[in-house]
């Protein structure tokens, strides 16, 4: 779950930024290829967004699949809900196209005619001295504006506001190479961030005028008509009632070898109203977050096989609070996206890691009358607070708006959903955690491991990682295939 893309410091920057990721051995292009695996059957463990796009991408290709979901519903922690005329998001609020999975994703799905663009994409705004900032859309202006006079500023009232708003977590604690591997790509490339921002403005600029036949991408930040989970919808009509089992908790996975290179090894056990059920696979992509898995039973080869080795990975808690007033009553609204809070402005008494102006970027989100807020507060920052009850948590995000916008009244509405595991901390040994999760692969056969815990925090970066799963489990399929042919 992401409050503030990537894609939204890149944007105010005015920068169109690529960067290298890891490159996975693939056989082939499997959406032209022949499909000699087209009967085998594969589990996908967890049907949130990584999931979802795991499933579909091999369905795609002609494998059944089963997805296996323990919660009532899929989509993880893309969830909108609507009520009373609002329409507003608990998790993930918005995303990007910065990824070319999201793109295939979009085309094959019919997904850009239910795109919803946000109004004013580029007004962002940081709060200095206790008051909202507007944040420069380019980095000559924000050099020459009064938010920063030094490098230490720019890591306090930039990096550290967006560290926060992306992944509750902060600029001390996390590895940037594993957490935004954009930002740390940049300041490796061009020896800082700042000047990052300036070099690959320029370089951006030639490139555009260089002309390319690749499809245009959607710019900047975006949700979908009726909200995030219209995305969540879309993936899940993809399956039928066999094929997506809600409610339906995986036990075990047991792995059994033995001399045909091509039969059905794996066995999924699974628990739906109280009856347990097990079924045969060729392969397995794991989705479901690492303390989850670490409490999977798996056997192999008849002994158990024991997951110890992966470490303990520490998750951020969040609490999202929905407010609403009466536009009379919000002496100092402010269009734009949101305001994000630097850690450094708790001092001017604010404690909350920022607000989307969700009526603002969406106005079919809300009646006329009044202004829909999303507010967030948690993260490394205040991990205790997160946890507060939803009278504390109201003062607290009406305090806030008080002193941001002048709100000079009680909300008219508040909700309040808790994350007590909203986003996986990429922390300074994170490395460890991915060699686990390679070594898991490994002696695991036919085993594969996707979502935000393994490829980035993102919407889009877990929608790739889903697809870059598949994509293993076909090359995967294919070489046991390979292996037999030369058996006869």
């Amino acid at each position: 779950m992401v409050i503030f893309s990537i894609s939204h410091l890149s944007t105010n920057f005015g920068s169109s930024l690529v960067f290298p990721t890891k490159n996975y051995p693939v056989m082939g292009n499997v959406s032209e290829r022949n499909q000699p695996s087209s009967a085998k059957r594969v589990a996908v463990v967890g049907a949130g967004v990584s999931g979802l796009a795991a499933a579909y991408k091999l369905k795609s290709n002609g494998l059944n699949v089963t997805l296996y979901e323990a919660d009532s519903r899929a989509g993880g922690k893309l969830k909108t809900v609507v009520k009373d005329g609002l329409i507003w998001d608990e998790g993930a609020n918005t995303m990007t196209e910065s990824e070319e999975e999201v793109t295939s994703l979009f085309d094959d799905l019919k997904l850009r005619e239910k795109l919803q663009l946000p109004i004013s994409q580029n007004k962002r705004y940081i709060v200095r001295d206790g008051l909202p900032v507007l944040l420069p859309s380019n980095p000559i202006a924000l050099l020459q504006s009064n938010i920063l006079s030094a490098q230490s500023k720019f890591v306090d009232y930039v990096i550290d506001p967006f560290v926060a708003g992306t992944s509750g977590g902060d600029p001390q604690s996390l590895s940037m190479r594993h957490a935004f591997p954009e930002l740390w790509n940049i300041e490796n490339r061009f020896g800082s961030v700042i000047a990052g921002f300036f070099k690959s403005k320029l370089s951006s600029k030639k490139e555009k005028g260089g002309g390319s036949n690749k499809k245009p991408r959607v710019r900047g930040s975006f949700s979908f008509q009726g909200g995030m989970q219209t995305l969540v919808d879309t993936m899940c009509k993809q399956f039928g009632k066999d094929e997506l089992k809600l409610q339906c908790k995986v036990l075990s996975l047991s792995h059994n070898p033995n001399e045909s290179p091509s039969s059905e090894n794996w066995s999924v056990s699974s628990m739906s109203n109280n009856n347990i059920q097990d079924q045969q696979y060729d392969a397995v992509i794991v989705t479901a977050p690492i303390r989850n898995v670490k409490e999977l039973k798996i056997i192999q080869g008849g002994n158990p096989f024991s997951l110890d080795f992966i470490p303990e990975v520490i998750c951020l808690p969040l609490s999202v609070i929905i407010t609403t007033f009466k536009k009379a009553n919000v002496k100092r609204p402010l269009k734009g996206f949101g305001v994000l809070v630097p850690s450094n402005e708790q001092h001017n008494g604010l404690k909350t890691l920022g607000t989307l102006f969700s009526s603002m970027m969406f106005p079919d989100r809300a009646p006329s009358d009044v202004y829909l807020y999303t507010t967030f507060v948690g993260g490394s920052r205040n991990r205790e607070l997160a946890k507060a009850s939803k009278d504390e948590l109201k003062q607290i995000v009406s305090s806030d708006l008080q002193q941001l916008l002048g709100t000079d009244a009680e909300p008219s509405f508040v909700n309040h959903y808790y994350w007590s595991n909203a986003f996986p901390l990429y922390g300074r040994n994170y490395d460890s955690v991915l060699r686990a999760i390679e070594k898991m692969e490994r002696d695991l056969p036919g085993v594969f491991y996707a979502g935000n815990h393994k490829d980035g925090l993102s919407v889009g970066k877990s929608i790739a990682s889903g697809y870059k799963a598949a994509e293993h489990v076909i090359s995967y399929l294919d070489s046991k295939l390979d292996a037999k042919m030369k058996t006869l």
